[in-house]
């Protein structure tokens, strides 16, 4: 007795997976490689004429100095974000963990900054640092910091790191909580003794 399980309709099963392919073609692989021609044209401002280049535009783009440079800044960004957003919410939700009275309106607040809208933390964070009225940067001035995100590139850089850190961070935090909420009990007795 075979039990052999199959569709008795060869057309069923490319029938199901048809419209995920089609979404994907669609979404995904012809812009991408609508992408790859594109790069390889150059056209003119208004986009009524191309001429095939080749690989003009990337031997261009790498013998330019602000395009290395706007790389390096684009990798010192997105390795301080990470690393500050990581650590930060490890120790969150470690220190979440242990406590016992007010862990719901700690972990909600912790949890809060995940749900507010991007352009209203950007502009949440631009008030806070702002020279003039910003509540941070009068604390700054305090300690002898003459903050100014508009004429200095490193302050704008990061009020930069510092939004999307604090925006990152409850992210984070979900998924570090849950990690420590399922290690049994047992292996945290067995550590303390």
């Amino acid at each position: 007795m075979s039990s052999h399980i199959g569709f008795k309709n060869k057309y069923l099963p490319i029938a199901l997976i048809a419209p995920q392919l089609i979404i994907t073609l669609v979404f995904f692989i012809w812009p991408a490689g609508q992408a790859i021609v594109q790069s390889t044209q150059l056209e003119d401002a208004f986009g009524l004429s191309t001429e095939f280049v080749g690989l003009e535009n990337f031997i261009s783009l790498y013998n330019d100095s602000n395009y290395l440079s706007s790389f390096l800044t684009t990798m010192q960004f997105s390795f301080t974000v990470a690393l500050l957003a990581l650590v930060s919410a490890l120790v969150l939700s470690a220190f979440a963990e242990h406590i016992l009275r007010g862990a719901i309106f700690y972990r909600t607040f912790l949890i809060w900054p995940y749900a507010v809208a991007p352009v209203v933390a950007g502009s949440l964070w631009l008030f806070l640092f702002d020279p003039t009225i910003g509540i941070i940067s009068e604390l700054l001035d305090n300690f002898g910091v003459n903050w100014d995100p508009v004429l200095n590139g490193d302050h704008a850089m990061w009020m930069v790191v510092i939004t999307s850190t604090w925006k990152q961070i409850s992210y984070n935090f979900l998924f570090f909580l849950v990690a420590l909420q399922s290690v049994p009990k047992a292996l945290h007795e067995a550590v303390r003794d």
